[in-house]
């Protein structure tokens, strides 16, 4: 039958269908949906569509294998740790072009706190590390450290891939592939454990800082901002031989000082150090500059820490005025009295941290109860007998300022004494053609050359604090922060020649042999000195948390 269409065109056919047929084909294709819904509900297509274009199946998880020499990132990439002040982000390397190369990582596959295997004091030394008297170990082994079952020890994938192996065309260094990340929680075990004595380790995460990222930072100690060529001394952390030292936490430090103040008091060497503190801190948190003549102050409103300076080059008390025969002009110290400039204050300081030595070396009278016993680069009389040196003077402040602290009557707080640092001007004096130029890395056991100077005023120190230290009648607390020896190692960590950005500089020696002026005494930032900084941290976590433990 022909039919014409709704416009009467001709040629639309309608073939004819029983209702039985048209029945069966409805039925048929019900059943096909049923069937097929069942098959995607216990197999769904996605994975079968996946599986067969890209050979990938969800089921298993991606695991990143570590490899012995290829743990390292590249130069131009800063891996950011959740739990460092530098970022949020665990797995997303920032490229320096600002482009995220992300890559997903499965977390399931890093290692746990009880996958870590930390190396005991016995397996360091069947390494060839020696644990005492040698804060350098280069053994050339153990460049990615194994756990017991003999398989790759994943600690390196927890510090956000960054603790590499060097390279196998360098020489060897002793790789740090065992200190913990900041998240990493601190036993209490840890709390008798010696932190200064053990060993330097390269540690290719680097530092928590950049001379680009500190706004505080001195010209003179902006290393890399003055020109110098090599950065490695950035890149070697302490590790004591018997715990661990974390990394500096700025989060952990403005936590434990929430509504306390920290005041550094001394020498330049104070400053340094006190710089320190400030770039680790600002990269969690920018605090605000309360600052006047009298005394540096930086707040952190977040959770009210005060960090304060005040200058104190001799810590005890001094003047100009005539006395006897020393005339005016000349700096007179009282080495039996504490030097008022910043005694004043200490009530408002909940922990100090004392810094002195190297004044000793410059021109003074020294007084003891009003009479001048002796001087330094300054003695007219020669008729006259000195009955202290400048080494003496130094051991007799030491034990005044430390007396006059901790029996005040009303303070309460934490003093931490910072040993002597150790200056490395080879060949000379500072005055005299000393120089520290082109010491790229820590030194090696063996290969300190001891000296004399910084070992007796290192003593003297230390006999002076375990004098005081029995004086105690308050309820205050004294601690010494020992970092002479370790620092020896240290001659790569000073600015040497690179005081300043002038391009005209003088860097190498001149045709006779003399090096160029330069500051063998102070620290790089960021470098070696931000370690101190650990320490500090340490002994304030130990006091602080014990306290908390003690009294709850």
């Amino acid at each position: 039958m022909t039919l014409d269409s709704p416009n009467g065109v001709p040629g639309l056919v309608a073939l004819p269908r029983s209702l039985s047929s048209l029945a069966v084909s409805v039925g048929g294709l019900a059943i096909f949906l049923v069937l097929a819904s069942l098959l995607m509900v216990s197999y769904p297509i996605r994975s079968t569509v996946r599986g067969y274009f890209y050979g990938v199946d969800n089921s298993n998880k991606l695991a990143l294998p570590v490899f012995p020499g290829n743990e390292s990132r590249d130069s131009n990439v800063d891996v950011i740790n959740s739990d460092s002040p530098s970022g949020p982000s665990l797995e997303v390397p920032i490229s320096s072009s600002g482009v995220n190369d992300s890559v997903d990582i499965d977390k399931n596959s890093l290692p746990s706190e009880s996958d870590l295997q930390i190396p005991t004091a016995n397996a360091r030394q069947a390494e060839g590390v020696k644990e005492k008297g040698s804060p350098v170990a280069y053994s050339g082994k153990g460049n990615v450290l194994s756990n017991n079952s003999g398989g790759v020890d994943k600690r390196s994938v927890q510090t956000s891939l960054a603790i590499s192996a060097p390279d196998s065309k360098s020489e060897a260094k002793p790789v740090l592939s065992d200190v913990s990340s900041n998240a990493t929680p601190i036993s209490s075990d840890d709390s008798g454990c010696d932190l200064y004595h053990g060993i330097w380790l390269f540690d290719s995460q680097g530092p928590s800082y950049t001379n680009n990222t500190c706004p505080v930072l001195t010209q003179m100690q902006n290393c890399q901002g003055n020109g110098r060529p090599d950065k490695e001394y950035e890149n070697w952390r302490w590790k004591p031989s018997q715990c661990q030292l974390p990394r500096f936490d700025a989060k952990k430090f403005l936590e434990l000082m929430r509504g306390k103040t920290l005041a550094f008091i001394g020498d330049s060497v104070a400053r340094n150090q006190m710089e320190s503190m400030l770039c680790l801190l600002w990269q969690a948190k920018v605090p605000k500059n309360r600052g006047n003549k009298r005394m540096q102050r930086y707040l952190f409103k977040s959770t009210s820490t005060m960090i304060v300076r005040i200058w104190s080059s001799w810590l005890v008390h001094k003047t100009s005025e005539p006395l006897d025969f020393a005339p005016e002009g000349i700096v007179k110290l009282h080495l039996d009295a504490p030097d008022e400039d910043f005694m004043e204050f200490i009530l408002s300081f909940n922990v100090i941290v004392l810094s002195s030595g190297h004044w000793f070396a410059k021109q003074s009278v020294y007084v003891l109860n009003n009479e001048i016993v002796g001087g330094q680069l300054w003695w007219p009389d020669k008729s006259r007998s000195m009955k202290v040196n400048n080494i003496e003077a130094f051991g007799i402040s030491t034990e005044t300022i430390l007396t006059s602290i901790i029996t005040h009557p009303n303070y309460t707080g934490l003093t931490i004494l910072r040993s002597y640092s150790p200056d490395h001007y080879e060949g000379g004096a500072w005055n005299t053609g000393g120089s520290c130029t082109g010491k790229v890395k820590p030194l090696a056991p063996g290969e300190l050359v001891e000296n004399g100077f910084t070992n007796i005023m290192h003593k003297k120190q230390v006999t002076a604090f375990d004098r005081a230290i029995k004086k105690v009648t308050n309820k205050s607390k004294l601690r010494l922060m020992d970092v002479t020896e370790p620092f020896g190692y240290r001659h790569d960590g000073h600015p040497g020649p690179y005081r300043s950005p002038d391009p005209n500089k003088i860097t190498k020696r001149g045709p006779d042999g003399r090096p160029p002026p330069q500051d063998c005494l102070h620290w790089c930032m960021p470098g070696p000195v931000d370690t101190w900084n650990e320490f500090v941290l340490e002994i304030i976590r130990r006091e602080f948390e014990g306290n908390r433990s003690s009294s709850s």
